[in-house]
C-alpha cells in the first residue's frame, strides 16, 4: 500500500484597478474613460523568529521589510505591475540574528491576476538536524493526508488501519503543545485521497479508496468551525490521483485509478466559489502513482506514474490553466512511479526515487526554462513510499520509505541544490513508509504515521 500526497499551499485571486479620467472642453464635456489595469505581488511569510526582521525585494528595487508577527503573515509589495510584466523575489539576511530562510514561486510573469503565491519560510536558528519524538497521534493510520493550516496546526485526515478499516477520523497537531486533538470526523472514511488547502482557508478532501471501491465524493474541513461538510462530487471516482491548487484558485485533479476504468486519463477542476467539479481536457497518457507540481510560471508538471498498457511511465506533460490544455514535455531518463517531486527555490523540480522493475536510487532535475531533465546524482539508498520536504535553508529532506534489500527505512538524506550533492540527515526514530512529512512554521518537519514491518504506526516525530 502506498501514499501519494500532494501539498501545495498557495493563494492567487484576480483584481483590477480602474482609473477614471474626465476630459472637458468648449461648451460641452464628454467623459472619457481610461482603464489601467495593474496587479499586486505578494505572498506569505512563515517561521520568522520573534524579534527578527527580513527585507524582501522585488525586481531589485521594491524593498519591503517585515518583522516577526505571529505564526505567519501575508505581505504585498507597494509597486503594482502590468500584465505580462515579470517579478523576481530576493531575500536579505535576517536581523538581528541570522536565520535560514528560503522561498518558492518567487519568480514569474503576471498573468492577469494578483500574485499572492510567493512563499517565504524561515527555519530554526542553529537547527541540529536530528529527529526527536513528539506526541503520538490518536489513531494508527496509513495512506492518510496531512495539510498545514493557516493557524500553524496540521490537519491529518483519513487513512487505514487493520482495526478500524478505512478511517473517517481526523486529527489536529498543535506544534506549540506537541499534542493531537480530534476536530470531528469526515463524512466518508477513505485512504489514498488528496487534501488541498483552499484560498478561503478550508481544506478540500477529494476521492480516495473505500471498502466498496474508489470514491467520487469530496468534502470540506472548516478550521474556524472544526467541522466537515460534503461538497460537489468528482465527475469520476478516483484514488492515487493528484490535486494541485492553481493560480486562479481552482483545484486541478488528474489521473489516478478506479476499479471500473482502471488507470485514468481524465482531469477535472474544482471551483471553490460554486463547489462544483467540471471536466477539463484529459491527460495525453492515463496514469496513477504520478506526481504533479505547480511551476513558477503557473503551469503544472505531471511526471511518471503507471498504467496497465505501458507499465511504468517516463513521460511527462504540462497543463496550462489559461488554455486548459496539456502539452508533452521531455521525458524522464528513467520510468518511475511512487517517486517524489519537490519544487526548488530556483524553480527547478527535483524527482527522487520511486520504482520501476526495481526500487530506485536515481534522481532527476526538471528545468522548466529549457524543458529538459538532468541527473544531480543518486540517493544513497533506493527508496519508494518516502517523503521529500523543502527546508527553509533550501535543502530537501528525503525521509524513510522502503526497499527490497533493507526493508522499511530509518535513513534520511539531504539534497543541497547549491552543490547538487546528497548527504546524510541522520535517522528516524522509527522506520516507516507511507507516512506524511509537513514543514511547520517553526522550521521543524512533522513526520507522522505510516507502516513498517511490524505494524501500522501511531507515532510521530520532528526533524530540526
Amino acid at each position: 500500500m502506498y501514499i501519494n500526497i500532494t501539498r501545495l499551499i498557495f493563494r492567487v485571486l484576480p483584481i483590477s484597478v480602474l482609473l477614471l479620467a474626465a476630459c472637458s472642453g468648449g461648451g460641452t464635456s464628454t467623459p472619457a474613460t481610461t482603464t489601467a489595469v495593474t496587479y499586486s505581488v505578494g505572498g506569505t511569510l512563515t517561521g520568522l523568529t520573534a524579534g527578527n526582521s527580513i527585507t524582501l525585494t522585488n525586481n531589485g528595487s521594491d524593498n519591503l521589510t517585515l518583522s516577526a508577527s505571529g505564526v505567519s503573515q501575508t505581505f504585498t509589495f507597494a509597486t503594482q505591475l502590468a500584465n505580462s510584466a515579470t517579478y523576481n523575489l530576493t531575500l536579505a539576511a535576517t536581523t538581528p540574528v541570522a536565520q535560514p530562510c528560503t522561498s518558492t514561486y518567487g519568480a514569474g510573469t503576471i498573468n492577469a491576476a494578483n500574485v499572492t503565491s510567493l512563499n517565504v519560510f524561515c527555519g530554526l536558528i542553529g537547527g541540529v538536524s536530528t529527529f526527536t519524538a513528539t506526541g503520538s497521534m490518536l489513531t494508527v493510520r496509513y495512506g492518510h493526508a496531512a495539510t498545514l493550516l493557516p493557524n500553524g496546526k496540521v490537519l491529518v485526515s483519513g487513512g487505514y488501519n487493520t482495526v478500524n478499516g478505512y478511517l473517517t477520523s481526523a486529527e489536529l497537531y498543535d506544534p506549540v503543545a506537541g499534542t493531537w486533538i480530534e476536530p470531528g470526523s469526515m463524512v466518508t472514511g477513505r485512504e489514498y485521497h488528496t487534501a488541498t488547502l483552499l484560498p478561503n482557508g478550508k481544506v478540500l478532501v477529494s476521492g480516495g479508496e473505500l471498502s466498496s471501491g474508489d470514491s467520487p465524493t469530496a468534502e470540506l474541513f472548516d478550521p474556524s468551525a472544526g467541522t466537515w461538510s460534503p461538497t460537489g462530487s468528482l465527475t469520476s471516482a478516483r484514488s492515487h490521483h493528484t490535486a494541485t491548487l492553481l493560480p486562479n484558485g481552482k483545484v486541478l485533479v488528474c489521473g489516478g485509478y478506479n476499479t471500473t476504468t482502471r488507470y485514468l486519463v481524465s482531469a477535472e477542476l474544482y471551483d471553490p466559489s460554486t463547489g462544483i467539479w467540471t471536466s477539463t481536457n484529459p491527460l495525453a497518457t492515463a496514469r496513477g502513482y504520478h506526481t504533479a507540481t505547480l511551476l513558477a510560471n503557473g503551469k503544472v508538471l505531471v511526471s511518471g506514474g503507471y498504467n496497465l498498457t505501458t507499465g511504468n511511465l517516463a513521460s511527462a506533460e504540462l497543463y496550462d490553466p489559461t488554455s486548459e490544455t496539456w502539452t508533452p514535455t521531455s521525458s524522464l531518463a528513467t520510468a518511475r512511479q511512487l517517486h517524489t517531486a519537490t519544487l526548488l527555490p530556483n524553480g527547478k523540480v527535483l524527482i527522487s526515487g520511486g520504482e520501476n522493475s526495481t526500487i530506485l536510487t536515481s534522481t532527476e532535475l526538471y528545468d522548466p526554462v529549457a524543458a529538459t531533465w538532468s541527473s544531480p546524482g543518486p540517493l544513497a539508498a533506493a527508496r519508494d513510499g518516502h517523503t521529500a520536504t523543502l527546508l527553509p535553508n533550501g535543502k530537501v529532506l528525503v525521509s524513510g520509505g522502503f526497499n527490497l534489500t533493507t526493508g522499511y527505512l530509518v535513513s534520511d538524506e539531504l539534497y543541497d541544490p547549491s552543490t547538487g550533492a546528497w548527504g546524510s540527515a541522520g535517522s528516524l526514530a522509527t522506520a516507516r513508509s507511507g507516512h506524511t512529512a509537513t514543514l511547520l512554521p517553526n522550521g521543524k518537519v512533522l513526520v507522522s504515521g505510516g507502516e513498517n514491518a511490524t505494524s501500522y504506526l501511531v507515532s510521530a516525530e520532528l526533524f530540526y
